[in-house]
């Protein structure tokens, strides 16, 4: 189970107080609908794993459906207003209430090397940092989910040949299978966003081996979108690609015409070929 950090405060915020407010530079909408937090708790599937992490559990909507599951459940916010009224609100022993930044935690601080499923209705500035640091981290979590504006989400999950496919796209489905499972309005949150929300899912696969270097993999990847409109002969010619390769039909397509396993492969030939260029 996870290691205690709560802290102390000297806040003249009441925990008597049933009003936490909204916070623009935290990127919080509180979800205030009752029935989307109950569908976004079912969306993990509790197998393989006992801890769950929730990011950002504002005032506890969500939180509220995770307590009654079988799990061991810590909830991380760096709002104090948010940590002072859950620990007010949500006594639980199968509970802990942490005052902190996940992108700055080391999470084997909290959960050793156990496994664990990471959810929550992430801030929207700093969601697509959250999954990078989830795929920092996969090795401990086998699930995902959560909430999104419903272009972040939709770009995750993107197929190739979708103008919403990229560098998000490949990198996570690298490693995860990623599914989109429903649309949320702004009406249901306080303050509403200007956009709709997405809710998805993401499945570690049963083996995160590649045939080619990770951090080459991440370099290709973003090297290639980075210039989207280009195929990948003009968009990938750092690479020092020689004559032979360039040669493959694979460089005459544009980046968003690969699928992850294609992107894999063509980063196992760039290395392959890297390494006889030398020799």
């Amino acid at each position: 189970m996870a290691k205690n950090k709560k802290k102390k405060y000297s806040s003249n915020f009441s925990r008597d107080s049933n009003e936490v407010r909204a916070k623009k530079h935290l990127g919080q909408h509180f979800l205030t609908d009752e029935t989307v937090a109950k569908n976004i708790a079912e969306t993990l599937t509790h197998k393989g794993y006992k801890n769950v992490l929730e990011i950002g559990p504002g005032t506890g909507v969500l939180t509220k459906y995770l307590v009654e599951k079988d799990i061991n459940l810590v909830a991380m916010d760096l709002d104090k207003e948010s940590i002072i009224y859950l620990e007010n609100h949500y006594p639980n022993e199968n509970l802990q209430i942490l005052e902190a930044d996940f992108l700055r935690e080391d999470m084997q601080d909290y959960f050793g090397t156990e496994q664990y499923a990471v959810t929550g209705n992430f801030p929207y500035n700093i969601s697509t940092q959250i999954v990078f640091k989830t795929l920092e981290n996969k090795e401990q979590v086998p699930e995902f989910t959560g909430m999104f504006q419903k272009e972040v989400a939709m770009r995750i999950c993107a197929d190739h040949g979708s103008k919403t496919y990229g560098i998000m796209s490949v990198l996570t489905q690298a490693f995860y299978d990623a599914e989109y499972l429903f649309t949320v309005p702004p009406t249901v949150f306080n303050p509403p966003p200007k956009v709709d929300s997405g809710v998805l899912r993401l499945t570690r696969k049963p083996s995160l081996e590649l045939t080619c270097s990770e951090p080459f993999l991440y370099k290709v990847v973003k090297t290639a979108f980075q210039q989207r409109r280009k195929t990948l002969r003009n968009s990938l010619k750092t690479f020092d690609i020689s004559d032979k390769l360039k040669e493959d039909v694979i460089f005459g397509q544009r980046p968003e015409q690969l699928s992850v396993a294609q992107f894999i492969a063509l980063t196992t030939k760039l290395e392959a070929d890297a390494v006889s260029t030398n020799d």
